[in-house]
């Protein structure tokens, strides 16, 4: 079974993408130079928004999630799993990691790309203050 959910965000002249081990979309609308693995801000959801349906099939260990960010054209595909250790109740904020290390903010685990690994164009796009659309399914494990 694959449950889908769609965020929207958008860039800012800010977005650096150049964390080594995250990325990040939030809902907050400010960024600093700090942040460098937020690349979505002024989401229109964290973690504790999505629909509980598709909250019950990513906390489950063997989740699969395939996060499809979308940008004036530009499309990649990353993939993460899901962790039973997963509570999603970050009110403002989703972060894809590569570790496995589970907050209320983390939405992916052993993610195949990071900040610093997202197309360049992408991240380009971005900086100049871009809407963005990223697209989550996750496949539930039988």
């Amino acid at each position: 079974m694959i449950i889908t959910e769609t965020i929207r965000c958008r860039g800012h002249p800010l977005v650096l993408g150049t964390h080594p081990t995250t990325f990040e979309v939030t809902m907050e609308d400010q960024l600093t130079e700090t942040g460098n693995c937020i690349i979505g801000i002024a989401a229109d959801t964290g973690c504790a928004g999505l629909s509980p349906e598709f909250k019950r099939a990513l906390a489950r260990d063997g989740a699969v999630l395939r996060t499809t960010l979308g940008c004036d054209g530009i499309r990649t595909v990353i993939g993460s799993k899901g962790s039973s250790k997963m509570t999603l109740d970050h009110p403002t904020d989703l972060v894809w990691r590569r570790s496995q290390f589970v907050c209320g903010r983390t939405i992916g685990i052993l993610s195949d790309t990071v900040s610093r690994t997202l197309p360049r164009s992408l991240i380009a796009k971005l900086a100049e203050g871009c809407p963005m659309v990223v697209t989550l399914e996750v496949t539930r494990p039988d």
